[in-house]
C-alpha cells in the first residue's frame, strides 16, 4: 500500500479508509453475508430467516458515527491480519493492513470483507459493531483475534424483519425508517426482542439513491 493511501485511511476513520478502497477500484464487500430465506414481504419490508453466522465484533462509546469509525478501524485490522491465522486465504475484495499495525499483527491471515457492518446500541449508550466473515468461518474456525477488543461471535439464526432503503447515513433517514418499520410491527401485532440494528452494505462513494441500509429487529419465536 503506498503512503499515499495509508495517509488516507488514519486521516478520514471509516469513512476515509471505504473512500481509499474505493480509489484503488474495489467494492466493499465482494464475499456474500450472512444467508437468510424471505418468509413475507411487504414493500420495502421483510420478514427474514437467517442462518447462523460468525461475525467479529467490538463494542465502542460515542455517538453512532464516531463509533463506526472507531470499530471499523479496530474490525478492519483484524480481517487485515490482526489475528492468529496461518493460512493464506483468497481475497476477493482486497483488504490491506493499516500503517500501524506491528509486524506480528500483519501475519495473520486476511480475511475478505462481507455485507453488511452491522451497528447496535446497548442499553448502556455504547454501540456494538460488528463485520460478518465469510460463510466458510465459524466462529470454532475463525481466527483468534490478537486485539483482546475484538470477539469473535455467533449471530444466531433468527427470524428478523427488517425494513430497507436508501439515502444517505444520516438520523434523521435511520429514524424516519425506523418508525415506519415500528409502525409496521404494531399494525401486524409482532413481538420483537432486543435492540434495532442498523446495517449498512455500501461504501459512500455509492450514490446515496444506490446505497442499502437497512434497520432490522429480531422476532420472538412463534409459539
Amino acid at each position: 500500500m503506498s503512503q499515499r493511501m495509508s495517509r488516507l485511511f488514519l486521516g478520514f476513520g471509516a469513512v476515509g479508509l471505504l473512500a481509499a478502497i474505493a480509489i484503488g477500484g474495489y467494492a466493499m464487500a465482494a464475499e456474500p453475508g450472512p444467508e437468510y430465506e424471505v418468509l413475507e414481504k411487504a414493500g420495502m419490508i421483510e420478514i427474514r430467516q437467517y442462518q447462523n453466522a460468525a461475525a467479529a465484533q467490538v463494542t465502542v462509546s460515542g455517538d453512532r458515527d464516531e463509533s463506526a469509525n472507531a470499530a471499523f478501524r479496530i474490525l478492519f485490522q483484524y480481517i487485515s491480519g490482526a489475528n492468529q491465522g496461518d493460512a493464506e486465504i483468497a481475497i476477493t475484495a482486497p483488504v490491506t493492513q493499516l500503517p500501524d499495525q506491528t509486524e506480528a499483527e500483519a501475519n495473520g491471515t486476511e480475511i475478505a470483507m462481507t455485507a453488511p457492518v452491522s451497528q447496535v446500541e446497548t442499553k448502556n449508550g455504547d454501540w456494538r459493531v460488528a463485520f460478518y466473515l465469510p460463510r466458510e468461518y465459524t466462529a470454532a474456525t475463525a481466527p483468534p483475534p490478537t486485539d483482546n477488543r475484538v470477539s469473535i461471535i455467533t449471530v444466531p439464526g433468527e427470524r428478523k424483519i427488517a425494513i430497507r432503503f436508501s439515502g444517505v447515513w444520516s438520523d434523521e433517514n435511520y429514524n424516519k425508517h425506523h418508525d415506519r418499520l415500528l409502525a409496521y410491527i404494531n399494525e401486524q401485532g409482532l413481538e420483537t426482542v432486543g435492540e434495532p440494528v442498523f446495517a449498512y452494505y455500501d461504501p459512500p462513494f455509492v450514490p446515496w439513491f444506490l446505497r442499502r441500509n437497512e434497520v432490522l429487529y429480531t422476532l420472538a419465536p412463534a409459539e
